[in-house]
């Protein structure tokens, strides 16, 4: 299966692929796109089917013909004239810009266009995002630039205004879960947890890894913990990968308690709203937080929800 193949399992971004291919086919394209898509919802999909029907010698109006030279290249990956750029670490840093940059002066291998493909490109520092600058004005003769981004609100207002844009109107819940028992067997609404996964992509691999049944335990332990006012086993239990899920689940719950308790004390719906935003802000600096106690990190959390709900 080729990459525009699998993106019709993705029904939500089909009226961007198309968009973009009637440009493509009737030589209107731009010279840079802005996807503001996550990862979670396809977004690199989207930004490598652009890439190989850009690529490709017969482009058709849903994607590449994915049966070309430049189509086999593609799915082998290897095309010589497709450039993928991503964080080195935390960061896309200037360097790897320049490089990119330099690559995209050459002439192009195959004979056609020369693509950059960047992923999460919210991660450019100010010195790389003043260095691709200059390539997003100046591109040159036959040059394209896709540049994913999983929180476009984040990336530098003279990277983004120098982008094209392609629409996507996201899937309701109830197409989520349409689409993922399409793919799996389900029981139950499994879209609770799309804000801790990512999107729907992310939720597929949980219920086929095993992680949603671990999320499933961690949303019991915390709806018990709260309400107890003790760090019950489950949350004990966890290795450090999971303290991140276990965070995202815990304001998950916190969200979900607002909405079933939306007619409560108004001062203490705000009291939690605040609380949630305080657990985000601690899942958002883990990576700043070496060797934490977790365990008590959890345990404070419990106590602040029994004194922000008994006050």
């Amino acid at each position: 299966m080729t990459i525009a193949e699998s993106m019709m399992d993705l029904p939500w971004l089909t009226p961007a692929r198309e968009a973009f291919c009637s440009q493509l086919i009737s030589g209107q394209q731009g010279h840079a796109y802005l996807l503001g898509i996550h990862q979670g919802y396809g977004g690199m999909q989207l930004a490598n089917t652009l890439a190989q029907a850009s690529l490709c010698m017969a482009p058709r109006a849903n994607g590449a013909c994915g049966v070309c030279k430049s189509c086999q290249l593609f799915i082998a990956g290897n095309h010589p004239d497709c450039y993928q750029l991503e964080a080195d670490g935390n960061q896309i840093k200037v360097d790897q810009v320049r490089e990119l940059c330099q690559k995209l002066t050459a002439t192009a291998q195959q004979g056609g266009r020369r693509v950059a493909v960047i992923k999460n490109c919210e991660r450019l520092n100010t010195a790389a995002a003043n260095a691709l600058l200059k390539t997003l004005e100046e591109p040159g003769r036959e040059t394209l630039l896709l540049l994913q981004s999983d929180t476009p609100s984040r990336l530098m207002a003279t990277i983004s205004s120098r982008c094209q844009r392609l629409h996507c109107q996201l899937p309701s819940r109830e197409a989520v879960q349409e689409w993922l028992a399409a793919q799996f067997n389900l029981t139950s609404d499994v879209t609770w947890c799309l804000p801790v996964v990512g999107g729907p992509v992310d939720l597929l691999t949980a219920l086929n890894d095993g992680r949603y049944e671990g999320l499933i335990g961690l949303r019991k332990a915390w709806v018990q913990s709260l309400s107890s006012g003790h760090l019950c086993a489950n949350l004990t239990n966890i290795d450090e990968k999971q303290v991140s899920d276990a965070l995202k689940v815990l304001y998950v719950v916190l969200r979900q308690k607002l909405v079933k308790q939306k007619n409560a004390d108004a001062l203490i719906n705000i009291k939690i709203t605040k609380f949630a935003a305080k657990v985000m802000e601690t899942y958002h600096s883990l990576s700043m937080m070496p060797n934490v106690n977790f365990m008590a990190v959890f345990q404070a959390f419990i106590l602040e929800y029994q004194s922000l709900t008994t006050s």
